[in-house]
């Protein structure tokens, strides 16, 4: 893994921020209804900028309308539909995944990125057989020469296992998250959907390790509202070539984007869900408090809809009906 030097007083009071943000909301009683709401519109969000970031053409309404069901079908945007339509499963099915703690794997990755490019029923995807070559979509020009082919198996092998390692010895899960990100899009190990599994990925790590503030945020939407700084924090090194330098480069730049970012994000839900515990919401009842995460899950399909069936609830957690995950 590449070498971090840390502005340590600066990312200690990020760190101390994102803290405080994740007590305090993990602490303010918020109703259901409102608490499916906040997620629900933060899922959205995730979806619509996550792909857009991409080149997805459609609007934040489209995108919703397309989660919603409410089209199916949009004239000359067939692809833009099916990759909102995949992000938002894929999204679904980390959040369930989070909440299992199923263990950060290869096997995981796999999945996810089957998702995001073919659907919830497609099998495990191979990493990429070729090179591939990120261009400047103006000039044509070569942006990235992630590593070669020959390579990305044990790359990705030794990112794992890395990540388990600092996992065990406590590193903060926001850097965990950073650094996640950022190595799967350096060694690029798909022809596409790199940067949408990357951000998913992040997404599951700070889940897993207890930072999902309950799904009120949306990294993706910050990201995508201002690319040329998460772009220019990426970009670690000056030479375009994996192997000549980025290899080595150093991250704190990259990391402290992300934790600055990540803070700043965390204040944003913390102060909304201050905002809404002001309304005298009254604590959840007794039996709410004791549904898990997919009682949960489903419970929040209502703040849409005034019923919802067998297929809905398979559905959202990527299931044949009769059949278990």
């Amino acid at each position: 893994m590449e070498t971090i030097i840390f502005d340590k007083p600066r990312n200690c009071a990020c760190l101390m921020q994102i803290e405080a943000a994740k007590a305090v909301v993990e602490n303010t009683p918020l109703s259901p209804a409102v608490e499916a709401e906040l997620r629900y519109k933060a899922r959205v969000r995730s979806t619509h900028y996550s792909t857009r970031i991409e080149g997805n053409r459609l609007t934040l309404k489209e995108a919703q309308d397309v989660i919603e069901k409410k089209k199916t079908n949009l004239h000359g945007h067939q692809r833009d539909v099916k990759e909102v339509r995949n992000y938002w499963d894929a999204l679904l099915k980390v959040e369930d995944w989070a909440a299992r703690k199923v263990d950060f794997s290869e096997d995981l990755i796999r999945r996810l990125h089957a998702i995001v490019e073919k659907g919830l029923r497609s099998k495990p995807t191979a990493y990429r057989d070729g090179q591939n070559v990120i261009r400047d979509s103006q000039s044509g020009g070569i942006v990235y020469m992630p590593p070669e082919a020959k390579d990305v198996p044990a790359l990705m092998s030794a990112m794992v296992r890395w990540i388990c390692k600092v996992e065990k010895e406590n590193l903060p899960v926001p850097i965990i998250a950073a650094l996640v990100h950022y190595q799967f899009v350096t060694i690029h190990p798909y022809y596409d959907g790199n940067g949408r599994t990357a951000r998913l990925l992040a997404t599951f790590i700070l889940q897993q390790g207890g930072y999902g503030l309950h799904g009120f945020f949306s990294m993706e939407e910050h990201h995508a509202r201002d690319l040329a700084s998460y772009y220019d924090s990426l970009v670690v090194h000056q030479h375009h070539n994996y192997y000549y330098g980025r290899a080595e480069a150093e991250l704190t730049g990259w990391v402290e984007y992300f934790i600055l970012l990540l803070a700043k994000v965390f204040t944003q839900a913390k102060d909304e869900a201050l905002r809404l515990g002001k309304t005298g919401i009254p604590s959840e009842p007794e039996k709410l408090r004791r549904l898990d995460h997919r009682a949960r899950v489903v419970l929040a399909l209502f703040a849409k809809k005034n019923y919802i069936t067998a297929k809905d609830a398979a559905e959202i957690f990527g299931l044949s009906i009769g059949l278990s995950d």
